[in-house]
């Protein structure tokens, strides 16, 4: 099924087959720049606008809006056109406004301290079913502008590759954002990486590290297994050859996991020679996790640790925690089943 943001210009040229030419362009300019529903393009005919409403129908069914952060923070459930549901997270600070958007309904690479991935994975998303999170996004944010765009919500980016990036030079190309403003996030898929170094776009990379030894991280983050640490740094270098990008490194601290003096000399080794900054994350609450985020003094101990050797660290200020919109909550629970446009769910 084709949806409204899937289409490149050329197969909106053969949607719009017998039309004038300069109807592509009337269309393009109302879906990305005005950010408008076919139906609410009054510079086309009504008979083209019923059709292309028709055509080209909206990826993201509402099921859920959640506020929190004195209404700063706000996350959406989305059903897409086969019922999977996957959520978007929109956050406003005094100086930017992010959107934080998923890539996959579900997750396959089974961290367990992250909700999606003990959901387990779903599918992949289509480019326009991602560029649509952030077009609603903008949406409801304006006249607050969305000044960056991560791809830190369900799923792994690099995973779902061709797709992720077509709407990353969407977003960049016909939303506006330049490639400063945009982060994908990764587990560390090395052959991922290196497609991203060799892309037309210097966009940022932030890597979930976790654990800086192999024994640790192939228990918090199984794909380890397959891309140990050496073969993770070696990649993440030639990013850095190629883009001349700083690097983020990821590292959600949980209580007696990975919060310990050895760990963050591990880290620092990691992070040195990479120039990588570190964020630090207070675990948040999942449902089946057994371990708590580390406490705010081993936190502050352990960015102190970094300091010391030479570690540039910020500490993640959680947001959203309570509507579990915050980093790793993420699993787009439903109260109740949400059939697909058209087509009703088994009993």
């Amino acid at each position: 099924m084709t949806t409204r943001y899937d289409p490149g210009r050329d197969e909106l040229a053969e949607l719009l087959e017998g039309e004038p030419r300069y109807r592509v362009d009337q269309l393009w300019r109302g879906l990305y720049t005005r950010l408008a529903d076919p139906g609410d393009m009054t510079d086309l005919p009504s008979e083209l606008r019923s059709t292309l409403a028709d055509l080209l129908p909206a990826a993201l069914t509402a099921v859920a809006e959640s506020r929190s952060d004195g209404g700063e923070t706000v996350k959406w459930l989305w059903a897409l056109p086969d019922g999977k549901l996957v959520e978007t997270v929109l956050m406003h600070y005094r100086d930017r406004t992010t959107v934080c958007v998923s890539s996959q309904a579900g997750c396959a690479m089974g961290c367990g301290f992250c909700a999606t991935g003990q959901a387990g994975f779903d599918r992949h998303l289509t480019t326009g079913e991602i560029v649509e999170q952030v077009v609603r996004a903008m949406q409801c944010s304006h006249p607050r502008r969305v000044a960056n765009v991560v791809f830190m919500g369900m799923g792994e980016p690099l995973a779902n590759f061709d797709n992720t990036w077509r709407a990353v030079r969407r977003i960049h190309d016909d939303l506006g954002l330049g490639a400063r403003h945009l982060t994908l996030s990764t587990v560390g898929i090395v052959g991922g990486i290196d497609r991203l170094a060799s892309a037309d776009l210097p966009v940022n990379l932030a890597v979930s590290l976790h654990a800086a030894n192999d024994t640790k991280r192939d228990e918090l983050v199984p794909i380890n297994r397959r891309y140990p640490l050496h073969e993770l740094a070696a990649a993440c270098h030639r990013y850095l050859r190629a883009t001349r990008r700083r690097l983020s490194l990821e590292w959600a601290m949980m209580d007696g996991v990975n919060d310990s003096a050895l760990d963050a000399e591990q880290l620092a080794g990691f992070a040195l020679p990479l120039r990588a900054h570190v964020n630090l994350i207070p675990l948040n609450p999942t449902p089946g996790w057994p371990s708590a985020g580390s406490p705010p003094e081993r936190v502050r101990a352990f960015r102190a640790a970094l300091v010391d050797r030479g570690v540039n660290v910020t500490v993640r200020a959680n947001r959203g925690t309570d509507i579990d919109a915050a980093c790793g909550q993420l699993r787009a629970r439903s109260p109740v089943a949400v059939p697909p446009p058209g087509r009703r769910l088994p009993h």
